[in-house]
């Protein structure tokens, strides 16, 4: 609260002071906009000032557009903080809207049936005791009961609803494994990722201390995502899965499995996990919901192996649940009525649709000029072409004809980019590729 002196001689400027004050709250937003300023009686008696003082601050504060007052209500804060805000803020280039996004992670729009989402989620906010209370830490045991049947079914997977822990997203949940693999394996200090692109992983295992690596199977711990092994879906195959953990078990390592994307493999029947092939020993699995249903409903999960299962649980109690326990309540049943399997089925005709179609605008406007490499998965392509620009020139002028460019590779005469169909609309890949080719032959 504002420390007023009780010099009398200054008692001409004591307005000029609450003003001041509460000039400095409004514009830095302390004092949102529409709120109501404090009564003339009440201001007065937690300053200790004259109502006369602060009368004439706050018609100081109307007059500069700071406040404004309503008949028989007071005395309301306006807007000018935030065209002061925004006025203030420097120009970000990552704000630009852009015509067409090549490099989205997003999904199709048509991919999800809000209303039948939305049916879900209201039934699972009628639960009112169930509400009342937190998530259970390891997740809501109905569905863990849910998921490990549907796992089962899926990717082969056999687990107890025990094994599996919940949480909001892969990071949360290797922050949960990360003291976990400390305290089961003290002599762990290396961990390898498949390219330096999984930053938000080999984030936080640098945050505990661990070395980084990159394509390094002798380290400690090998993290891999077999079923999304490039941008562009190329699926690592059942003999070198089979290597790995053979490779693995003989030194002791310990594997991580994100099988991510697993669900849209279209062009070969779905590869057995690594968890599975190896009986869920010297394995931890990680899955996903963001890629099949919506990226804003964050639930993720991991099925740990023996060892690190048995220190998990004792302490499981000290964890907060991180995912939403009414989002976990919907999906559960989601999944027991069969919605999942019918939006996996969905997804996969969708997108093995748009990815034949993003193929066939590419060759309509660079004919054979181009090469274009795509795997057995995944929702993108890597397209190369010829381009003497370097990569941040390239994304530049993209960027300013509102095309946004994932640059994957470039040479002094080649570049390669991400084209990705998840979130664009069909109508748009001609268009997107005509204006990408204009950039880089321009």
């Amino acid at each position: 609260m504002l420390d007023i002196a009780k010099d009398q001689n200054r008692t001409t400027h004591l307005y000029m002071e609450v003003y001041e004050y509460y000039k400095k709250l409004i514009l830095d937003r302390k004092m949102a906009p529409g709120s109501k300023m404090p009564s003339l009686r009440k201001c007065s008696q937690e300053l200790k000032l004259s109502r006369t003082t602060i009368e004439t601050a706050y018609l100081q504060l109307a007059a500069d557009g700071y406040i404004m007052a309503k008949a028989q209500s007071g005395y309301y804060v306006t807007e000018i903080a935030s065209h002061h805000h925004m006025s203030s803020q420097p120009d970000r280039r990552d704000e630009i809207h852009y015509r067409y996004d090549l490099a989205s992670s997003g999904v199709d729009r048509e991919s999800f049936r809000f209303d039948l989402w939305s049916r879900y989620m209201k039934s699972a906010l009628r639960q009112d005791e169930r509400m009342l209370t937190y998530g259970e830490p390891q997740g809501e045991t109905d569905f863990r009961e849910a998921l490990a049947a549907y796992i089962r079914e899926r990717r082969n997977i056999l687990c107890s609803p025990d094994d599996i822990v919940v949480g909001a997203s892969f990071q949360s949940l290797l922050q949960i494994l990360c003291p976990l693999i400390r305290e089961v394996y003290p002599n762990f200090e290396q961990v390898s990722f498949p390219t330096p692109s999984f930053v938000h992983g080999s984030t936080v295992f640098a945050d505990y201390g661990y070395e980084i690596h990159y394509r390094n199977k002798d380290c400690d711990v090998v993290y891999v995502s077999p079923a999304h092994m490039t941008k562009w879906g190329e699926i690592m195959p059942v003999k070198r899965r089979l290597e790995l953990l053979k490779y693995a078990d003989e030194r002791h390592h310990l594997v991580i499995e994100d099988d991510f994307e697993n669900e849209f493999v279209y062009f070969q029947k779905p590869t057995p996990s690594l968890f599975g092939l190896s009986g869920g020993q010297g394995v931890v699995y990680i899955g996903s919901f963001s890629r099949l249903l919506l990226p804003s409903i964050r639930i993720s999960f991991m099925i740990l192996p023996p060892e690190l299962l048995a220190a998990y649980r004792k302490k499981a109690s000290f964890y907060n649940q991180t995912a939403s326990k009414a989002e976990q309540i919907a999906l559960c049943q989601f999944i027991r009525d069969g919605h999942l399997a019918a939006q996996t089925r969905r997804l996969k005709r969708l997108y093995a649709s748009k990815l034949k179609q993003l193929r066939s605008a590419i060759r309509q406007v660079f004919g054979s000029v181009c090469q274009i490499q795509a795997g057995s998965a995944g929702t993108s392509l890597a397209l190369t072409l010829p381009c003497e620009k370097n990569g941040e020139e390239l994304k530049k002028q993209a960027r300013v004809k509102g095309l946004r460019l994932q640059i994957l590779k470039e040479t002094e005469s080649e570049v390669t980019v991400l084209m990705s169909c998840s979130s664009m609309a069909v109508q748009d890949f001609v268009p997107a590729c005509e204006l990408l080719k204009s950039i880089v032959t321009a």
